[in-house]
């Protein structure tokens, strides 16, 4: 066994001969920001060697440090492997920090139709003469008070032990809290004197990065609290494909515990700031896709990776919130959203839901962006979807100076057509540290605009200002100088950071065309593009269309509905109709696997173009860059 010493915290951890830095780190509790899960295409696990040996090859990976960073013991966790007893300086900037996480979704008028109510009762006590049953007195007097039908309520075992203490010692005048359970009604608790004022429900957005909660009052219908935090998850790695190989080694039980422990903390931090009791929380709605949500539930997903990519369960799933470990009335249950596919999820549903595209006779379009990409194409009456690797770039994975939407990083910029000079802003509005997704789109259209790049993504090196230079191996554009970072060098992206970038694009444009084809729609045709999540929210929808991310309509037809998942899972928590609709929904939705369709490739191909080989698809673009042309020269 060797020692390594992670400093400036003094961490130890003894690890194997030939165990990587990264899972050393991850063992001794270390949040390293890992965008690529580890295959050493981000860059973002720097580490420096301060004592002892490890394995890393400088020359297949140096492109990521300058030669005084290397001389300093500079190497990426991920690719370096223990030799010896280490020390190891770890910098702030390498571990996960605070994100800026989306947690609005669309603000709406909401029909408020709970499936959790309380009824407050007083009670007859028994008699010779009225000798009825505890649970039937009580049954009987709840449906007296607006209640169920009697027979149609059922008190289970644990409730049921409860009842007669909890009668006599209130001298008959309780609370009962009614559940809507899949067929009937459902005595969730029963408690002493007049509690009917204290009920509430959390609709979870179940993130693979982050966690968003909304606590609900479902006697007022207002939301009394929000609250996000990171999914604890990302310890065992940072995408879904590296989690699913985790629980293959079996750690299935540690992520699902993670994943209860991630909820909880949110569910703590949103009723202490609300000032409630986490035992007048009776219901929790959760939107997530669909690795994460089996996770969550301990169903082993490691056959969706695998073709033919089989999910265990698709429909809509209801189970007591304690079997799981979530922290809520011990009778409180917990609702699963349906899915469509392996790759289409309860996330994607609850976004459908929120927007309403489901419920239209126009045709809309749906993107959800990540890591992954989703797409959604239809109307009330039909639909398709399909999905696939974004690749990391758009989240400012495999881009040297990529990263994510942490505290400076640089999430707006515009260049001046003729100094070329950037005017940027930062989350926080510190220092840039990097440049986040949001700023990666503006970059892109603004260099193309500028004439800094061609449409094939090259940087016009004829052009002489001081930002376009050629570094050691690629020619680069200087987006922040040294002296104006909080990183102490210069802020560049790299011809290569584009061609990534453009690849990354193609493969969310080539989707959309797919669908399109399939369905024999034009982009004329579409009435609607909607973005889902935090990277369609911050993006510029103007610059999304010049880069040719969607397809080209008009600009006011594109809408960001921020935190879909969570607008949905809001919508599901307090209208129990709304949430009969998600199963038809999930099984209205025909997916279609881009990798069995001959014309993806071809649309990929035409995509890999800025905004695409065809222009005419993108005749506003056309225009522009035109006269973008003209003004250059």
């Amino acid at each position: 066994m060797r020692t390594v010493t992670f400093l400036p915290s003094y961490r130890k951890i003894d690890v194997e001969r030939g165990t990587t830095l990264l899972d050393a780190a991850q063992r001794a509790g270390l949040n390293v920001n890992v965008v690529c899960g580890g295959q050493g295409k981000c860059g973002k696990c720097v580490v420096y060697i301060q004592s002892g040996r490890v394995d890393f090859d400088k020359q297949k990976y140096g492109r990521f440090f300058t030669d005084a960073e290397l001389q300093k013991g500079a190497c990426l966790a991920c690719e370096s492997t223990v030799q010896g007893d280490l020390h190891i300086l770890v910098p702030e900037s390498t571990l996960i920090q605070e994100q800026k996480i989306l947690v609005e979704g669309l603000d709406q008028a909401i029909d408020f139709r709970p499936s959790v109510r309380k009824y407050y009762v007083e009670l007859q006590p028994p008699s010779l003469a009225d000798p009825s049953p505890d649970l039937s007195r009580l049954l009987w007097g709840i449906q007296k008070s607006g209640g169920p039908v009697a027979e149609k309520m059922y008190a289970p075992l644990e409730v049921l032990r409860e009842i007669p203490a909890i009668l006599r010692h209130s001298e008959w005048k309780v609370t009962g809290t009614i559940g809507l359970v899949p067929g009937g009604y459902r005595l969730l608790d029963l408690q002493e004197n007049d509690t009917s004022k204290r009920v509430f429900g959390a609709a979870v957005d179940l993130g693979s990065t982050t966690i968003v909660v909304y606590l609900w009052d479902l006697v007022t219908g207002k939301v009394v609290s929000v609250a996000s935090n990171y999914n604890k998850q990302i310890s065992c790695g940072e995408d879904i494909l590296a989690r699913v190989n985790f629980a293959r080694k079996n750690g299935l039980t540690k992520l699902q515990s993670l994943a209860a422990e991630s909820i909880n903390q949110a569910i703590t931090s949103a009723s202490n700031t609300a000032g409630i009791d986490r035992e007048d929380i009776y219901e929790v709605v959760v939107a997530g896709n669909t690795v994460m949500t089996h996770m969550l539930l301990g169903i082993d997903p490691a056959y969706m990776i695998a073709e033919p990519y089989v999910p265990v369960v698709r429909r809509a799933l209801s189970v007591a919130a304690g079997r799981i470990g979530i922290t809520c009335n011990p009778n409180g249950g917990l609702f699963i959203f349906p899915a469509v596919s392996d790759f289409i999820g309860g996330d994607i549903i609850a976004d459908i839901l929120a927007c309403g595209m489901s419920e239209k006779e126009e045709i809309s379009l749906l993107v959800d962006i990540g890591t992954n990409f989703e797409v959604v194409l239809g109307n009330k009456e039909w639909m398709f979807s399909c999905a696939g690797a974004a690749g990391p770039a758009l989240e400012g994975g495999e881009v040297l100076f990529g990263m994510r939407a942490n505290p400076g990083a640089i999430e707006e910029i515009t260049i001046d057509p003729v100094t070329l000079n950037p005017k940027y802003s930062t989350i926080n509005g510190i220092r840039p540290r990097g440049i986040c997704g949001s700023g990666l789109i503006d970059l892109l259209a603004e260099l193309l605009c500028s004439c800094v790049i061609d449409r094939t993504g090259r940087i016009n090196t004829e052009i002489n200002n001081p930002r376009i230079r050629k570094n050691a191996h690629f020619p680069e554009y200087v987006i922040a100088w040294a002296k104006e970072t909080d990183i102490g060098k210069d802020i560049v992206i790299t011809e290569n950071d584009i061609k990534n970038l453009i690849m990354s694009k193609a493969s969310v444009h080539a989707a959309c065309i797919t669908l399109m084809k399939e369905a024999g729609v034009t982009r004329h045709e579409i009435t609607t593009i909607y973005f889902a999540g935090a990277f369609g929210n911050y993006l510029d929808k103007k610059n999304a269309t010049i880069i040719g991310l969607i397809p080209e309509i008009e600009i006011e037809q594109i809408k960001n509905i921020g935190n879909g998942a969570v607008a949905g899972a809001n919508i599901a928590l307090i209208n129990r109709r709304a949430r009969k609709k998600l199963d038809d929904i999930a099984y209205k939705i025909a997916y279609i696997e881009l990798n069995a369709e001959s014309s993806f490739m071809d649309e990929y191909t035409g995509s890999t173009f800025l905004p695409h080989t065809d222009l005419s698809l993108f005749p506003m673009v056309q225009k522009l860059l035109e006269s973008c042309r003209i003004r250059r020269e």
